[in-house]
């Protein structure tokens, strides 16, 4: 009897999630809903994010980004795409002017949607703004790669930053409905009462966050963590399947059962 042929798992595509962090009126962060109708994780909150874009690679923004030099040509894509992922899902943009100053205008969202659709490239809404992204302010704060088992994986890298005082979140109204900020003690309490859909990786980086006191306790705790990458294993146990975690990953003994997580993971 032939056995049946072992199928490898899909290849993994860049990604880049956002955790963008206030502390006014009380320490926050910004969530976005997923559409209905998106086909991952739709209805559920999330952080800003997505798939990293070829525009994402492009030489040219070495002059318009601060801290290009700092960082390798994985890294410089990474955080490019997730400040473009925050500026198109949520009209918030990690710039600060030629100048030195913040950049605190209103993210046209018409110019937005044009970003969005691949009708204008990122880089050129950047230069017509006269700003320069912030690549040196994002801290890494987490990189989940999807379980092997699943027919579509990402590697995604989880940046946390402190987001600009003068700027107002807005969602895009295609792939995030809304936008709002919440403090991470009530993202897990409206997860457990059923509230709000919090996917797996959302919810277990939640609860990283909500051990900091502050935005900027966030950012020191992120740069001050020796990064470990968080590939869930699937484990069979005497009462049923489990995604476990690397213990020493900094989420604590997790082990989430596959019927909680199957929904959370699936893409």
């Amino acid at each position: 009897m032939s056995e049946t042929p072992k199928t490898e798992p899909a290849e993994t595509k860049p990604a880049a999630t956002i955790l963008l962090l206030r502390d006014e009126p009380e320490f926050e962060v910004l969530m976005v809903k997923r559409h209905h109708q998106i086909d991952f994780a739709s209805g559920a909150l999330v952080f800003p994010g997505g798939k990293t874009h070829a525009g994402d690679q492009d030489p040219a923004w070495a002059g318009y980004t601060m801290g290009w030099d700092q960082f390798d040509e994985e890294q410089r894509t990474l955080r490019i795409g997730a400040i473009r992922e925050a500026y198109e899902e949520a009209g918030i943009l990690l710039a600060e002017g030629l100048d030195g100053s913040d950049f605190a205008e209103v993210c046209d969202p018409d110019v937005r949607s044009a970003v969005d659709r691949g009708e204008r490239a990122f880089i050129d809404v950047v230069r017509e703004l006269g700003v320069r992204l912030r690549l040196d302010a994002l801290a890494v704060f987490a990189r989940w790669i999807t379980p092997t088992m699943m027919p579509k994986r990402f590697d995604t890298w989880f940046y946390a930053v402190r987001a600009p005082a003068d700027q107002v979140a807005a969602a895009d109204g295609r792939e995030a409905v809304d936008a709002e900020w919440i403090a991470p003690a009530e993202i897990l309490r409206l997860a457990d009462a059923g509230e709000r859909t919090v996917i797996f990786p959302t919810r277990m980086n939640v609860q990283l966050l909500a051990e900091a006191s502050s935005a900027g306790d966030c950012v020191a705790r992120a740069r001050a963590r020796t990064l470990v990458t968080v590939l869930p294993k699937m484990e069979t146990r005497a009462d049923g399947r489990y995604l476990v975690l690397p213990p020493d990953a900094g989420y604590g003994a997790v082990a989430e059962p596959m019927d909680r997580a199957a929904l959370a993971m699936k893409v």
